[in-house]
């Protein structure tokens, strides 16, 4: 059994933008603990959790690394998770595993895309959130403007404040006067213990009363209630100085929360109703297992890893698990928590704790474990993942090697929730979607390196949707003899057009079983097969619903497969009659570049069909730009925004709406499209 308890465990992520310093602190975090005794750089390679050989090439985290270290009696799991937009879904997941999130913030160019974008999905997981605004030692900063900026977006206090020229920093909680590089020692620490008492009325009342603070001893339970509120401290580092290292420390061991604390994880259990009643994992070591896999990988020598938070129950060698809601249970006969890419066995995982196991096919990302079907049908509600937007047709450079292909893909799918494939049957394509080129390239590199597999490629490919502008009919009389029994089907159907985002309703109102009831499943089969598949350019049709209203049978001939037929042939008829059109996908785009530049920018998006939505100052000569742009006009443009700001600007997407394409692109898209013999 593990020698510590889950009160004693704390669960961390980092997150925050691109080169913000998150490896490099997790470092600082593993050897101002003693879990190591030399500091990597990342620059070196040689750090814990930049452990594979694309990101030490490249000089970033591609994806979470899981490490741990004991400190002032915590057992502390930290989750280090990349920082660039095109890699934020392993970011995300890794929200799924921790109390809290640390938001790490560099100092030198202050709150960016991805710093904002991590801290809203923390708190929309309801998580508690620290700032620590890194790299304190670096020339030329405007730290109190940047704590202004952070308090008022992100209702912060200082925890402590860097002394003595960024070599050392103090702690306000325990200090009620000092100097300190800027501010006011005594009123940042009135200021924090005035909003700490707030959360226990014992202690406001002897504080307003009596004027007594609380104790040491005391601080814990209305710290970690103001921060389950809302509140985030902001803390002070330098990784290459080390200093603000030992008061982080002392801050995760001490005020963070531990999984007793926090706000719960929103668990459900599906009812045989179908209706979805809130389910409460209580962390309690005695109870039934129930853990949650946040991380999947494919590794080359311990097969598929499983990585997972374990929120109630011991686990322990040996134990039977179920995966979801199957029947078969399998063998956990290794338990194992990691330090990067180390795999270190343990006897049993607690709640709180992050363990893995290895070899086991039936693990999925986001799939719940547990020891006994009385938890059947209980999921963690899933986070909010950005839609995959950038496309690649692949094919394989040697005949043959088409099935090695698609194994690979899946597992790299397996690994990444916003790594998608699509194989669009029309165009007879192999598409891999992603967040963005970077996203893609580290892909296709990870074939190359560790599959040894090498793959031509088509330049990026638009999701672009078909949909219907007006209701209209279809009709298929489906009748096949070939000697012996034949096929007979009829379907009589009429479709109509539904708001964006709706999706595809199937509605059965045949009356008089003019249809019999056991054929209507093929019917709508077929129907969606060729929603599928595209009818005017060869992508899926959104947005509308089908309604069957007739049909005839035949005695002998009938079956399964003349219905599939049928209901295909008599939608695509409806569509065509129904003036189809191409939508393409529009995105919300957020610029962030030198303020000089925001002249060329905004003329470069108008100029390839995108609009303005606002301009907002951001940081000292920076501007913040949003604006709705179609993604097509998208592609290549982190070089076009190098141009225009010499390099000095970055940019994030989120898909926004889908819209009709203009004319002429209709009818591009359009023109050269021609359903298959069969399929007409």
């Amino acid at each position: 059994m593990p020698h510590y308890t889950t009160k004693a465990i704390r669960t961390i992520a980092l997150v925050g933008h691109g080169a913000a310093g998150k490896t490099s602190l997790a470092e600082a975090l593993l050897h101002g603990a003693g879990a190591i005794k030399n500091k990597g750089m990342v620059e070196k390679g040689n750090t814990v959790c930049d452990f594979d050989s694309q990101e030490k090439s490249i000089g970033h985290s591609l994806q979470s690394a899981i490490v741990h270290f004991e400190h002032e009696n915590a057992l502390v799991h930290l989750l280090d998770t990349p920082g660039y937009p095109d890699f934020a879904g392993q970011a995300i997941a890794a929200l799924e595993a921790v109390e809290t999130v640390l938001v790490v913030v560099n100092a030198q160019t202050g709150i960016e895309l991805m710093t904002e974008r991590m801290l809203r999905w923390a708190r929309e997981r309801k998580l508690c959130t620290m700032i620590v605004i890194n790299k304190i030692d670096a020339d030329n900063l405007d730290l109190p403007g940047l704590v202004a900026d952070i308090r008022t977006r992100f209702n912060g206090l200082v925890l402590d404040l860097p002394a003595h020229g960024a070599k050392e920093v103090v702690e306000v909680l325990a200090h009620d006067s000092g100097m300190a590089d800027f501010g006011s020692v005594a009123e940042a620490h009135n200021e924090l213990i005035e909003r700490i008492v707030e959360e226990d009325m014992a202690l406001l009342e002897k504080y307003l009363e009596e004027g007594v603070e609380p104790k040491p001893s005391e601080i814990h339970s209305p710290f970690e209630s103001a921060l389950r509120a809302g509140f985030a401290p902001i803390l002070f580092t330098s990784v290459r100085t080390g200093a603000g290292i030992k008061e982080l420390l002392h801050v995760i061991a001490n005020l963070a929360p531990n999984p007793t604390e926090g706000n719960l994880p929103p668990f459900y259990k599906v009812q045989p109703d179908g209706s979805m009643e809130t389910f409460q994992a209580e962390p309690d070591p005695d109870k039934h297992v129930l853990a949650h896999v946040f991380k999947v990988v494919s590794d080359p020598y311990m097969g598929k890893v499983g990585i997972f938070r374990m929120h109630q129950g011991t686990l322990k060698q040996d134990a039977q698990l179920f995966v979801g809601d199957a029947k078969r249970p399998f063998k956990a006969a290794h338990l194992y928590q990691l330090q990067g890419k180390d795999f270190q066995e343990v006897d049993a995982l607690i709640p709180g704790d992050i363990g893995a196991v290895v070899k086991v096919d039936e693990i999925m990302f986001d799939a719940v474990l547990h020891d006994s079907h009385d938890e059947d049908y209980i999921h963690l509600k899933p986070m909010r993942f950005p839609p995959s937007m950038t496309g690649l047709s692949v094919e394989t450079k040697r005949k043959g090697d088409e099935q090695r292909l698609f194994d690979i893909l899946d597992k790299l799918a397996l690994e990444d929730p916003t790594f998608i494939i699509e194989r669009r049957p029309a165009t007879n394509e192999t598409v891999i979607m992603g967040l963005g080129d970077a996203h893609l390239k580290a892909k296709l590199e990870k074939m190359v390196s560790q599959y040894k597999l090498e793959v031509d490629i088509k330049p990026p490919l638009i999701p672009y949707r078909e949909t219907i502008s007006q209701p209209a009919e279809g009709h298929c009389r489906h009748k096949k003899q070939t000697g012996g029994a034949g096929q007979f089907g009829e379907v009589f159907l009429r479709i109509e057009p539904l708001a964006r985002g709706e999706g595809i309703e199937f509605v059965d109102a045949v009356k008089g079983g003019t249809i019999p009831g056991a054929f209507m499943p093929a019917v709508e089969k077929g129907v969606r097969q060729a929603l599928d598949f595209g009818v005017v350019a060869g992508f899926p049709v959104i947005d509308l619903r089908v309604t069957v209203y007739d049909g005839k049978t035949h005695a002998v001939d009938s079956k399964e497969i003349a219905f599939v037929t049928a209901g295909h042939k008599a939608v695509i008829e409806a569509i065509r009659a129904a003036k189809p059109l191409v939508l393409e996908p529009v995105v919300d785009i957020e610029i962030i570049a030198p303020e000089t530049a925001m002249g060329d920018i905004t003329g470069d998006l108008s100029a390839k069909r995108g609009h303005i939505t606002g301009t907002d100052s951001h940081s000292p000569g920076r501007m913040l730009i949003s604006g709705k742009v179609p993604l097509s006009e998208l592609t290549d443009y982190q070089s076009r925004l190098n141009a225009l700001t010499s390099g000095r600007g970055h940019y994030a997407i989120e898909l926004s709406h889908y819209a009709p394409l203009p004319g002429p692109l209709q009818q591009q898209l359009t023109s050269g499209f021609k359903l298959k013999e069969e399929d007409q």
